[in-house]
């Protein structure tokens, strides 16, 4: 995998990233990995973002983890999830032309505040072909419960921000195709148990891009 620093344009915003391409020869599919909540720490080295971005090289998928507005070295001030939106279709618009990039085969990836902010931009642009999310905080009304692309989420049984005691009854709420999954001892956090989220997220996109 060969990590590269780059920065795209979200209109007179300048964002900062880091574009992973993997081994061999392109065009490779590709995929927008989202952060969580910057006002808690978030950002584009979070521990989940670095291994699913990880373990898509290891299926030979390129990625691109970026920080948002007003994070890092990107521009800007942070915007409550309404100006993220911009920086996703941003994000998403430089992965589709990117060489090296199959432009018709892009996925989206967002964990926490990064999965909230992923499903509204996903739901705005016909760039998405599949989409994961982890530890989404899902509120009634989300555009989740129309979106009929490819989709998986993941949560952990020790997450205190789950959205519903019920997650079977959430999840018949939704269109199909779709995956979820629980797994046993997590938190929102996922320390220790990172490489289950990028196995996950690695073979979902393998298979749907």
């Amino acid at each position: 995998m060969t990590d590269t620093p780059v920065s795209f344009r979200c209109g007179d915003l300048s964002l900062e990233g880091v574009y992973s391409e993997p081994q061999g020869e392109g065009p490779f599919p590709a995929v927008v990995v989202c952060h969580p909540h910057p006002l808690y720490g978030g950002m584009m080295d979070n521990n989940v973002v670095l291994a699913v971005c990880h373990a898509l090289s290891q299926v030979a998928i390129a990625s691109l983890r970026f920080n948002f507005r007003g994070v890092g070295g990107s521009q800007g001030a942070h915007d409550s999830g309404i100006g993220e939106q911009d920086d996703v279709a941003a994000a998403l618009q430089f992965m589709t032309s990117a060489e090296g990039v199959d432009g018709e085969r892009v996925g989206l990836c967002g964990y926490s505040f990064g999965a909230v902010v992923a499903i509204e931009a996903a739901a705005k642009t016909g760039q998405v072909k599949a989409l994961a999310l982890v530890s989404p905080i899902l509120s009634p009304g989300s555009p989740l419960e129309t979106y009929e692309k490819p989709k998986l989420l993941m949560w952990g049984s020790e997450d205190l921000a789950l959205p519903a005691d019920d997650l079977d009854a959430l999840m018949e709420k939704l269109p199909d195709p779709k995956l979820y999954e629980v797994v046993s001892g997590a938190d929102h956090f996922w320390w220790g148990r990172e490489d289950r989220i990028g196995r996950a997220a690695a073979g979902f996109f393998s298979t749907e891009l």
